[in-house]
């Protein structure tokens, strides 16, 4: 599958930047040992690839899904081969005391990235779900900062979101009040971060459900009134390898918007991906009628799409990187801006933060207004956006 194409792009968008430091990457690199959390997810093992064929002294991966691990290791030893250095993947959970122990027992890392997320918007839809998404984008990432302090680490890299700038869904505000957390512990390591557009084909996205609706016979569903910024799987992990490297303190990396990086709808993508795999696509008007009519349009190498405006809880009507309020740097490289952050901890919002929903845990009982409400305080600018509609409700 060429997702270029899909996505209406002929060239990657750090092939320069890529190519220009390619000789101190491979130096930074060859001499130096990584951890890589999250390392099986699509962001994760995007990146783990990036430094993997460049030959680092160590490099381990943590990820919680023993299956993704496992697809990842096959990956590299099928495309790069092996390495001289140290490499091992560890399938665990960064929250337990079992990932504590690991850290225990080395812990030795000259760089750190985090890449552990629950990145969906529809995870906001129970209070529970919700709790879950604010310890792992949140408070583990907290907590694994912490412990690359006490081992003398020398970065701690940890995704953003584009969502989090001028956030309207949960997610995008737990990850923006990560980068609070993040900011807080800049005294002490240096910390860069990275904001960038939907991953194309990555797990669990839309695009990625695409390919599943054809090997399973079923539908193709997409909004048509959504348009969104894409970066391939690769794109994603060379934008996080680039700030992990050559990040300052309190940088946040992101993909400059230029001719190369458009907008484009789902419903877009979809007719090119259809198009691209020999079928048309059949414009259906309801469910009933799309799940009715695979098999018959299939004969005919078409295939029953329906597209729909979004009515969803959380879906922003428009993407950015960066508020207007933030310091740029446009200059340092050829297709990646920085958001220059001068410190600013706020102390007393993380404090109460914490003290909130420990309390909230405590008594085994809140519920999502609650949550809500903490988030208004932590983000005064923050618009949730709540429609009463979620996307497990629909196809």
């Amino acid at each position: 599958m060429d997702i270029l194409s899909l996505i209406g792009r002929t060239n990657g968008l750090f092939d320069e930047d890529i190519l220009t430091h390619e000789k101190e990457l491979q130096e930074i690199i060859s001499t130096s040992s990584f951890l890589v959390i999250g390392g099986a997810g699509s962001i994760g093992m995007a990146v783990t690839k990036e430094i993997f064929k460049r030959n680092p002294t160590k490099l381990h991966v943590v990820d919680i899904s023993e299956n993704n691990l496992v697809e990842l290791v096959r990956d590299l030893r099928s495309s790069s081969g092996y390495i001289d250095g140290d490499f091992r993947t560890f399938a665990l959970d960064i929250g337990s005391e079992l990932y504590d122990a690991f850290i225990k027992s080395d812990g030795n890392y000259d760089y750190v990235l985090n890449l552990s997320a629950l990145k969906h918007v529809r995870s906001e839809k129970d209070p529970f779900t919700l709790m879950r998404m604010i310890d792992v984008n949140i408070f583990n990432t907290d907590k694994t900062l912490g412990q690359s302090i006490e081992k003398g680490t020398k970065k701690y890299f940890c995704v953003s979101t584009d969502k989090a700038a001028n956030p309207v869904n949960m997610m995008g505000a737990s990850k923006r009040i990560m980068e609070m957390f993040l900011m807080r512990k800049s005294l002490e390591i240096t910390i860069s971060t990275a904001r960038f557009a939907n991953v194309a084909f990555s797990d669990g996205s839309l695009l990625h459900g695409f390919n599943q609706r054809i090997q399973k016979r079923q539908p193709i569903v997409a909004p048509n009134d959504i348009k969104r910024y894409f970066v391939t799987p690769e794109e994603s992990g060379q934008l996080c390898l680039m700030s992990t490297l050559f990040g300052e303190n309190r940088d946040v990396f992101f993909p400059k918007l230029s001719k190369h990086l458009h907008l484009i709808t789902f419903a877009e993508i979809a007719e090119k991906y259809l198009e691209q795999i020999g079928y048309e696509a059949y414009i259906c008007e309801s469910e009933e009628q799309a799940r009715e009519m695979v098999e018959e349009l299939a004969t005919d190498k078409k295939w029953p799409c329906l597209f729909t405006k979004s009515d969803t809880t959380g879906e922003k009507d428009f993407e950015e990187f960066f508020t207007d309020t933030e310091i740029l740097d446009m200059d340092r490289f050829q297709n990646l801006g920085i958001i220059k952050n001068d410190l600013n901890i706020e102390t007393d919002k993380i404090i109460s933060f914490e003290s909130t929903i420990a309390e909230m845990r405590h008594h085994r009982t809140w519920k999502k207004e609650d949550v809500v409400d903490l988030f208004n305080k932590m983000i005064p600018n923050f618009n949730h956006k709540e429609t009463g509609k979620y996307l497990d409700s629909k196809m």
